[in-house]
Order: structure tokens, then sequence, then C-alpha cells
């Protein structure tokens, strides 16, 4: 089933380029984080920075992928290049003294300009299988896999960089990693099908790609999940704090990852199989249903168990909604209705992390873990409440 998406002409490209232009998704958080605290000596202002990066990018994924839905892929390659400029203008502030929120500043800046290559390339994939369209469903799953890689490689290459150069370096790899993967990216798609720039006469202003009441659903329903994947990342690392060794942390979100990783690569082989739509309410309400025995482990070997089988719903779930917004997304919109989902993870996840820190700090990392199984019962009802928008395919 892979095989024949990667024997694809042009696909297999287009995936190593993706892989290569989002590895900064997972290695500038920590190289920001890393190079702020060097130059200003202050976690306060690291953490700053990091968050400013952050939520640049989540509050700018939607007008980039609306953008892209107007002028064409094209738009790509300016937007690579503010953002591999944010990364050495951060390195050229700090490294002149600069404070702590002309630091924040230019790392917002940097975020907003975040390409919005995931969106191009899931906007993509009903064109580049037009021909094979049993393999669509495993071709999102793929790329849920894929996230989950630049998600283990980002981190692990940027310690390399850091621990042998210093983390201003690390900023500088994020910043080719984006203009390499995006200019691959661009080559790799032009001349091929694909959703047409909006014309001006026919162009969705307003709410956008949101208009749709389905792609309301799919963002409300995102939120939930991105703050109870958020809320593991904070709680597993206080178990591992919690039974004395922090380096287990790591180990454990390995393991995590690779559980999911390992669960989107067979919801792909076998997606075409079952309703899309019932199979991604399954996986809405096994998501909760995954993380309530985390708080129950008693023991790494038990958290490390209870972890993986944890990871189980979550590429899935993901490669399932992506797969949704096909059904749902308005005329014109295309790209920017891939991001809008993203978006409200991506904030989720920001959210839950530091609901979780709260809560750690004020009772436990069992509590943390209970306050995300509740919170993704959330995510799961609005799916089953809604899930009418979702039923009936819109144009696309």
């Amino acid at each position: 089933m892979y095989t024949r998406i990667l024997r694809t002409p042009g696909v297999a490209l287009l995936v190593f380029a993706t892989v290569i232009g989002r590895m900064p998704i997972g290695i500038s958080g920590l190289a920001v984080l890393l190079y702020v605290r060097e130059v200003t000596g202050s976690f306060a202002a690291a953490g700053l920075c990091t968050g400013a990066l952050a939520l640049g990018s989540a509050l700018g994924a939607p007008f980039q992928g609306r953008v892209v839905d107007r002028r064409g892929i094209g738009m790509l390659v300016p937007l690579a290049a503010v953002h591999a400029a944010g990364l050495l203008a951060l390195w050229g502030a700090g490294a002149l003294d600069a404070p702590a929120a002309a630091l924040a500043a230019i790392s917002l800046v940097t975020g907003v300009a975040m390409p919005p290559l995931t969106s191009v390339l899931r906007s993509r994939w009903p064109y580049l299988l037009a021909g094979q369209p049993d393999l669509v469903a495993s071709a999102f799953a793929l790329d849920s896999v894929l996230i989950e890689i630049v998600f283990v490689v980002g981190p692990l290459l940027t310690t390399v960089v850091v621990a042998t150069v210093g983390p201003q370096y690390a900023l500088l790899v994020s910043a080719a990693c984006v203009l390499t993967g995006t200019l691959m990216m661009l080559s790799g798609l032009t001349g091929r099908p694909g959703p047409e720039p909006t014309p001006a006469d026919k162009r969705v202003y307003g709410l956008g790609a949101l208009a749709d009441p389905g792609l309301r659903t799919l963002v409300f329903a995102s939120l939930p999940v991105g703050f109870a994947l958020g809320s593991i990342e904070v709680a597993v690392p206080a178990f591992s704090d919690a039974e004395g060794s922090k380096a287990l942390a790591g180990v454990l979100l390995a393991v995590w990852s690779c559980g999911s990783g390992v669960a989107g690569l067979t919801w792909g082989a076998y997606a075409e199989r079952f309703s899309l739509l019932d199979a991604h309410l399954r996986f809405a309400w096994l998501l909760p249903l995954a993380i309530a025995p985390l708080a129950l482990a008693s023991s790494p070997l038990a958290m490390g168990v209870l972890v993986a089988l944890c990871g189980l719903p979550i590429a899935p779930l993901i490669a399932s909604r992506n797969q949704l917004v096909e059904r749902v997304t308005p005329a014109g919109t295309a790209t920017e209705a891939y991001t809008w989902p993203l978006t409200a993870l991506v904030g989720g996840v920001s959210l839950g992390a530091a609901v979780a820190g709260a809560v750690v700090e004020a009772s436990s990392w069992n509590t943390a873990v209970i306050v995300a199984t509740a919170v993704a019962t959330i995510g799961a009802t609005v799916v089953v409440t809604r899930r009418q928008t979702l039923v009936q395919p819109q144009p696309a």
C-alpha cells in the first residue's frame, strides 16, 4: 500500500521534501528555548520566546493558507524566506544582547511566517493520487506518521547540534531545512494538478473555510484533542521526575510516539475497508479510554506499556480527521481548510501543557491525566453530537 504511494511519480520527492521542510516543527521550539536561555540566562525569557514562536505559528497558519489558495504555491518561497530570516535575526539579536521583549517579537513574526507545507501536501493528496483513489486514506495516514517522525528526529537533531557546536547553530539548521524543503516541494508540485487559485470574483471572505459547519466541527473537536496531548507531554515527565529519573521521560515519550506511528501505518493499510466517519468516531472515543489508565501507572514498566497503548488512537484519529476535511472544504479554500484543525490542535497542545503544569504543581501528575481524559471526552462528544455536519460530502 505505502509502496504504491511512494512509487507514484513525484510522490517520493514530495514526501522527502515535506519531511525536510517540516523539520523546524521539531527543531525550532527547543532551539529557541536553549538559545535564548543561553544569551539571557533566563528561563522565563526563553519560555516567552518559545511561546511566542508557537503562538505566531498557530495564528499565522490560516492566513498563510488563504494566501496560498489565492496566490498559488509560489507564495511558499517568500514565506519560507521570511521564516528563515527570522531565525537568523533571532540569533543576531541575541548576540547583540537585545532585550527579551525584542527577542519575543522576532520569535512571534518568525512563527507567523512559517510556510503551511503540511496543509499544502494534505490538500494535494486527492490530486496526486487521482488515478488511485483507494490510496488516499493511506496517504493521510502516512502523513500523520511523518509528523511523528519530525517530532522524534527534530529534538534529537537539535540535541546533537547544541551539544557539538551550540544552540545558535540549531537555529541555522532549522532555517536551512525550511528553505531547502520548501524549494524541493515547490519544484515537485510545479506543473502537477492541484486546487486552482481562487478567482478574485469567487473568493471566500470573512469566515473563509470556516463557513462550512463540518469544518467548524472538526476544529472544535481538535482543540480538546490537542489539550489532552499537551497535558500528557507534561504529565509523563512529571511521572518520570516522581520516579527519580528525568531521563526516563524521553524514553516514555518516544514509546508514545512509536505507538501512534505503528497504529497510523496499520490504519492506513486497512482504512478503505471501513466507513471513514464511523471509524473516526471510534478513534475519538478510544482516545480518552486510552488516556485514563495512565493515571494508574505504578512503575516505569507499567507506564511504558500504558503509554504505548495510549498512543494507538492518535495517528489514526488525526489521519481520519484530515481526510474528513476533504469532504467539507468549501471551493477555493483547500489549503486554508487544512490549517484550521491543525491550528486548533497546536493551540490545544499549548493550553493543555500550561494547565497540566499548574495541575501537577498544585496536585499531582495523576490529576493531570484525569483532566486530560475529561477534556478528550469533550472532544469525542463534539464529534458525535455534530456528526450530521460531516455526513454529506461538499463540493471541493
